[in-house]
C-alpha cells in the first residue's frame, strides 16, 4: 500500500524536527541544573532534605520530564494529522511547541505554577492536532472511496 503525501506536508516534518530540537535543549537546560544545583546522575530528583536548591533542580526537571510524558501523543498527532490537514497541523504544532517552552521557562524559574502563565496555551495546539487528527478517521472512515 503506497501513501501519497501532500507536498505541504514538509511543513509537518519541519515541526517535528523543531520540536526535537526544543527538546534537546531543554534536556541541557537540565543537565546544566544538575551542575549548578549539584545533582548527580543517576538521581532522577534532588532530596530536599539533602539538598537546600532542590525545589530549584526539581522544577527544572520536571518541566523537560513533561514535555517527554507528552511527546508520543504530540508526535502521533503531528504527523496522523498532517496527513489530512498539512498545514494547520503544522500550525498547532508550532502553537504547542512556543507554548511548551514558555511551559518549561515558567516552571524552571522554581515557582511551579509558572508553567502556566503563557504554558497553557500548548494545549489548545494539542487539542488542534486532535481535531486534526480525528477529521482524517472521519475521511478515512466515511469519505475515502472503499478499496475492498
Amino acid at each position: 500500500m503506497a501513501v501519497d503525501l501532500p507536498p505541504a506536508f514538509g511543513w509537518v516534518v519541519l515541526t517535528a524536527v523543531a520540536y526535537g530540537v526544543l527538546n534537546v535543549w531543554m534536556s541541557i537546560q537540565v543537565g546544566k541544573a544538575r551542575k549548578r544545583y549539584n545533582v548527580p546522575y543517576p538521581k532522577l530528583y534532588a532530596i530536599e532534605s539533602e539538598n537546600k536548591d532542590a525545589n530549584l533542580f526539581n522544577c527544572v526537571q520536571r518541566g523537560h520530564q513533561n514535555c517527554l510524558e507528552v511527546m508520543p501523543v504530540f508526535f502521533l498527532f503531528l504527523i496522523l494529522g498532517g496527513l489530512q490537514h498539512p498545514i494547520a497541523s503544522s500550525i498547532f504544532g508550532v502553537v504547542y511547541s512556543v507554548g511548551r517552552f514558555f511551559y518549561f521557562t515558567g516552571y524552571s524559574t522554581g515557582v511551579p505554577k509558572n508553567r502556566l502563565t503563557y504554558g497553557k496555551y500548548n494545549m489548545l495546539g494539542l487539542l488542534g492536532l486532535m481535531f486534526c487528527t480525528l477529521s482524517l478517521a472521519w475521511h478515512l472512515l466515511f469519505k475515502a472511496p472503499n478499496h475492498e
